[in-house]
């Protein structure tokens, strides 16, 4: 399985956790406030969910520049350690 769907299928996983939406609205398209209706402490909550999985640090910068999944996933898969899918 290719690292983007593996890491796209945890941050769905903790979307739907979190957030409490149907699995099949999480899409890479989909905007945490738009679609989901995510407001800061929800997004600082997936974040910190994100940082514990993947073991990646998001700065404040990097985390109010992520508005959609596909913006989540291309930040894991560039900063998470090779060593995750081992």
């Amino acid at each position: 399985m290719e690292k983007k769907q593996v890491i796209f299928d945890k941050i769905k996983t903790i979307i739907v956790t979190e957030l409490g939406v149907k699995a099949e609205k999480v899409v890479l398209e989909a905007c945490l406030a738009d679609d989901f209706g995510a407001d800061s402490l929800d997004a600082l909550e997936l974040f910190n969910q994100i940082e514990s999985e993947f073991l990646v640090s998001i700065s404040d910068e990097a985390a109010t520049k992520m508005h959609t999944v596909n913006d989540m996933v291309e930040y894991v898969n560039e900063h998470i350690n090779p060593k995750y899918f081992e």
